[in-house]
């Protein structure tokens, strides 16, 4: 989004000032905060980074089940062996059997971590690749009407300045073609998603001709 604004600012820097007094530049404005919220494809996108998360969610919970378990098992061995009629060789057994929990239950807990460390960096480039790409569309739509529509300078009414201030501080309603590039975007997407119907061609699917005369 910020590409447009320096786009938009290094056009501005190449026309001299007395361009804009007499009125020979051509300006748009589009809110691609808006655009982006606005186009269908994101919620898809949103949704699908949703059920990744849960999924990545399930998973960590039912490996942290499995981990609980295991530490109860281990808490219920120390248990059996501070029993004062335990004998040695059962104590000498149950010890052995407790020192393997330990050491699985370690690996069960560096396993949990790495799982947790993975995914979280996995959904991150997920959301991040499906933001790019819708930002792309959206770009590259922006740029296909300025171009037809012999524009000059396009900038984005979403877009704040490092001080956190709208750039744009003004700019009349004519100028603005955001809901022209949501109806754009939303039309091609469910073209794209609509199946086109098949018909067949071969004989025995045809229809019968009729041999009754009128």
């Amino acid at each position: 989004m910020k590409k447009f604004l320096l786009l938009a600012l290094a056009a501005g820097l190449a026309f001299p000032a007395a361009s804009f007094a007499q009125g020979t530049l051509k300006i748009g404005t589009v809110d691609m905060q808006r655009a982006f919220k606005e186009y269908n494809k994101t919620k898809d996108a949103e949704n699908k980074v949703n059920d990744a998360k849960n999924a990545a969610k399930k998973e960590f919970d039912d490996r942290t089940d499995g981990y609980k378990k295991a530490l109860d098992e281990i808490n219920k061995l120390n248990q059996q062996l501070d029993a004062p009629a335990l004998s040695a060789d059962a104590k000498a057994q149950k010890a052995k059997e407790r020192d393997e929990k330990i050491a699985n239950i370690k690996t069960m807990e560096r396993e949990i971590n790495e799982f947790r460390q993975t995914r979280e960096q996995q959904l991150q480039q997920q959301a991040m690749r499906m933001r790019e790409g819708i930002v792309k569309e959206i770009t590259d739509l922006v740029l296909e009407r300025v171009k037809s529509n012999g524009m000059d300078l396009v900038f984005d009414k979403s877009g704040l300045s490092t001080n956190y201030v709208p750039v744009l501080l003004y700019s009349k309603d004519n100028a603005d073609f955001t809901t022209e590039i949501i109806t754009a975007l939303n039309k091609k997407a469910a073209s794209t998603t609509e199946k086109p119907a098949t018909t067949s061609t071969s004989p025995a699917a045809s229809p019968a001709k009729s041999t009754t005369k009128p």
